[in-house]
């Protein structure tokens, strides 16, 4: 079979890691293009996905990013048709696969966790022949964007897939030049480009600041804005480059994060996490919430970074990739 994978955000590349190896460890034959947005294309360099870099983030606006779906979907039909034929496409929420794909007829498959995000799970749950999400979702909350008959479902975290081979490796504290032996603390800012998250956040800046005066904080931001202004603030770690997030996070004695997918993985990693988030909430938020897996921070005071016990994290579940490979292609 041969295999198209698109690539549009940096989570992407580590959901979709496992699969591609899997993949190719069957003996399809695998393609990758990937959105100049994020760190997407250094992670694909670090973990070593060849990919084909096809287009950029068109901006937060809503035109902006009808522009940049039309834009980039073309430019992935006129690469697909000189790489192709292909026999399936995949996508972790991929507008831009998805409306490719169907304009040349082929079989897409698409993954999300947050099920919110109403305009690009409207493309997708109509395009898509396959939606893959975690079994919490309630099925009515799915329903208006795609055929029950389509959902695939699985149990847990997709972190609990993607990282179930991870090992952390200390070689990236040295990287950062940041002391094992000093609390560290990791942070995410807020998605400011995405749809579905147009509010402004207070706690997060109250949080940093409360932070660097705790002990080390590493800071992931989304875009360069971001980063100009963390830089002015001064007395954070910022990265330069892709790094390995997750073992970061694995070595981190708290994580706060105004998004998803870091969240979960500090969940799956068994590192204490907080979400500043102030979207709707989705049902997998709600449940680790509810189980006290993820907490909710409402003041900075709430905040301390303290290091934490070793052995802390010894507890891991580990689920087979092979599962989100099935539900994608069969």
């Amino acid at each position: 079979m041969r295999v198209w994978v698109d690539l549009t955000n940096s989570p992407h590349v580590l959901v979709l890691r496992p699969v591609i190896e899997r993949l190719r460890a069957r003996g399809d034959e695998v393609h990758v293009t990937a959105r100049d947005f994020a760190q997407t294309v250094g992670l694909c360099r670090r973990m070593g996905i060849e990919a084909t870099v096809i287009g950029r983030h068109r901006g937060g606006h809503v035109l902006d990013k009808a522009a940049g779906l039309a834009q980039r979907s073309g430019a992935l039909v006129r690469w697909a048709r000189r790489h192709g034929p292909f026999d399936l496409a995949l996508g972790h929420g991929s507008n831009d696969v998805s409306v490719a794909a169907a304009l040349l007829r082929i079989p897409s498959a698409t993954m999300f966790d947050y099920e919110f995000a109403t305009v690009q799970h409207t493309i997708n749950g109509r395009l898509a022949r396959r939606v893959v999400v975690p079994d919490v979702i309630p099925v009515d909350r799915l329903t208006r964007y795609t055929a029950e008959a389509k959902l695939r479902r699985y149990p847990g975290l997709k972190e609990e897939y993607y990282l179930a081979d991870l090992e952390p490796d200390p070689g990236v504290l040295a990287e950062l030049g940041l002391d094992p032996a000093a609390p560290l603390a990791v942070v995410r800012t807020p998605p400011a480009v995405s749809l579905y998250h147009r509010f402004e956040n207070d706690v997060f800046a109250d949080v940093l600041h409360r932070l660097r005066e705790q002990g080390q904080v590493v800071v992931l931001p989304r875009t360069d804005e971001q980063r100009a202004e963390l830089l002015a603030d001064g007395g954070f770690v910022i990265p330069e480059q892709a790094i390995d997030g997750p073992s970061l996070v694995a070595f981190a004695d708290l994580v706060v994060s105004a998004g998803g997918t870091m969240n979960r993985e500090a969940v799956a990693l068994g590192t204490p996490v907080y979400t500043t988030f102030e979207g709707r909430m989705g049902a997998v938020d709600e449940r680790l919430i509810a189980e006290g897996r993820l907490r909710r921070l409402e003041r900075a005071a709430d905040v301390d970074l303290v290091k934490r016990p070793a052995g802390a994290d010894a507890e891991r579940i580990r689920r087979d990739p092979d599962v989100l490979v099935d539900l994608l292609t069969r």
